[in-house]
């Protein structure tokens, strides 16, 4: 859990908020008016932040390639397509047969 301190006394005691995050491991949310501003975050919490963020991005790119092929109606008219893709099995709706 991060500790939280107001921007007014953030601004007062800014070394120090420091030294806690890069030698305490703490995580600190400056507040103002009891609503979250901003966060300080050590440089390595913030790179794994940041690299968290690129894989989603390629998820989401994943699911939107996959999302974008074509359906076909007929089983035997995409197999050419699931033998190129390496598809084992599709997926057929409730009401399929």
């Amino acid at each position: 859990m991060a500790y939280e301190i107001p921007v007014t006394q953030a601004r007062a005691e800014l070394a120090d908020l420091i030294n806690r995050v890069v030698y305490g491991g703490e995580r600190v949310v400056v507040t103002r008016h009891g609503k979250p501003l901003v966060a300080l975050v050590s440089a390595a919490d913030l790179e794994r932040l940041e690299a968290m963020a690129d894989v989603d991005v390629d998820e989401e790119q994943v699911v939107s390639s996959v999302s974008s092929l074509r359906s076909t109606s007929s089983p035997s008219a995409g197999a050419g397509e699931r033998q190129r893709f390496g598809i084992a099995a599709e997926h057929r709706g409730p009401n399929a047969t």
